[in-house]
């Protein structure tokens, strides 16, 4: 029989809500009461007038969090209601119990947290997102080179819509993948830009793939074998495993540490509402991506640094945006440049190209994830470009480099590169949080020896 909190408001009548647990009883153990406010009907909080334990605080939020720390409930079950409740504050409560692995269950919803949670012996550290399409493959990958450049032996563990059936190992570190290389997988039904990928070939470093379906509200996939690609890359013998999550998907592995990476673009309601503190809740940084105009003002991502202050005060946040890096050299070539980035922002990554690297961008389409106008975009401007650059993603290799390859025109990759913005340490907050992973990971082994 599980053992549950529920939480109860003064707005019921006592008998009611008395009526209601003995309801409860029958299936389950109910341990106590969270009493959430509400005056309609009770004067004060009467543990008598229950027959649990009640526990009261100043918010609804700090009883359910003492009743979780001191009862240890395997779910909460809501039997409150508006007034005292709105949806909204529903949220804030499932973002508490969801954090402390407790399940949040009411009249007409549930929420359960993520089951089948892979442990690793190789410490963890997690980069995860709020949604797809905020940076997080390109973040995991600067993490794992500049580790890498420190003297860090790690595997990246990355899930994907994409992925393949059964968890595969890409040794990075030994073998540079080229084009050719990936053209020749697409043709045999790999997803050839799928993130592990672009984790290897980016960053050199061995990867494991795996594939995940569906996403929940608070990040648990329906489907997946990362279990089984978590006990592949830990079997490796690594002295870091970075677990990359999947649009706002986080990989079922415990983290030591998380960095979490928010889409200025989206605004703070990524951060404030919904799952937003159940995110914050387990990260240890927050990177603010793509941070500049014209994707987000000064003033919105001000705004989301005070969102996650007040979510999650002393959270240390690093605002950071990207640059496109080719892994060749382009210089002195006409330049068709393809990627995933709005289309707003194209003319200021055609001109740091231009600056950086030398090269002619003729032409750039922001609609690497859309073959159809990807295919439109290319034809528009053939013969005006002498080489294809393109993100390593979505239909850069079945779609860009199957054309370059037929037409007779090179594809050269891109990498995008995180750039602090001005006063702010990306490098520092990164060394912290994976000196985080590796102490908390020592910890925990040490524990369960």
């Amino acid at each position: 029989m599980s053992r549950v909190v529920a939480l109860i408001d003064g707005e019921h009548y006592p008998p009611v809500v008395r009526f209601a647990l003995g309801e409860l009883a029958g299936e389950h153990e109910v341990v106590a009461a969270a009493f959430l406010g509400g005056t309609e009907k009770i004067g004060a909080a009467d543990a008598d007038a229950y027959g649990v334990p009640l526990v009261c605080a100043p918010t609804a939020a700090e009883a359910l969090e003492s009743a979780i720390a001191h009862y240890r409930p395997d779910a909460v079950i809501d039997l409150s209601d508006e007034p005292v409740l709105t949806s909204a504050q529903r949220f804030d409560l499932a973002s508490v119990a969801l954090s402390r692995g407790v399940a949040y269950r009411g009249a007409d919803f549930a929420f359960e947290p993520q089951r089948g949670v892979a442990v690793a012996t190789t410490p963890v550290l997690a980069v995860v997102g709020t949604g797809k399409r905020v940076g997080k493959t390109a973040v995991s990958a600067h993490i794992a080179r500049r580790l890498k450049a420190a003297g860090t032996d790690v595997v990246v563990l990355a899930m994907g819509r994409g992925g393949p059936a059964r968890p595969e190992i890409i040794r990075g570190d030994e073998v540079a993948l080229t084009t050719g290389d990936l053209l020749a997988l697409a043709r045999t039904g790999v997803h050839a830009s799928s993130d592990n990928y672009e984790d290897a070939v980016m960053s050199r470093v061995t990867t494991v793939g795996c594939r995940r379906c569906g996403g929940g509200m608070a990040g648990a996939t329906y489907f997946s074998n990362v279990a089984e690609g978590a006990a592949l890359a830990d079997s490796l013998g690594k002295a870091l495993l970075i677990a990359e999550g999947s649009g706002a998907a986080i990989p079922p592995v415990a983290a030591d540490a998380t960095i979490l990476v928010v889409g200025a673009g989206r605004g703070e309601t990524y951060v404030r509402d919904y799952f937003g503190p159940f995110r914050l809740a387990q990260a240890d940084l927050v990177v603010i991506s793509c941070a500049e105009p014209p994707v987000a003002t000064a003033e919105e991502v001000a705004r989301i640094r005070a969102a996650v202050r007040e979510v999650a005060p002393g959270l240390p946040v690093v605002a950071a945006t990207f640059r496109p890096q080719p892994i060749e050299p382009v210089a002195g070539r006409r330049v068709f440049f393809a990627t995933t980035a709005p289309a707003s922002v194209l003319p200021l990554l055609a001109e740091h190209l231009e600056r950086e690297h030398g090269c002619t961008v003729v032409a750039a389409s922001p609609n690497l994830s859309d073959r159809a106008r990807l295919r439109a975009d290319m034809a528009a401007h053939v013969g005006s470009y002498d080489l294809l650059l393109t993100e390593l993603k979505a239909a850069a290799i079945d779609v860009v480099a199957a054309a370059g390859e037929e037409s007779g025109v090179p594809t050269v990759l891109c990498d995008n590169v995180p750039v602090a913005a001005p006063g702010e340490d990306l490098g520092g907050g990164i060394d912290t949080v994976a000196a985080l992973a590796h102490s908390r990971g020592a910890a925990r082994a040490e524990a369960a020896r």
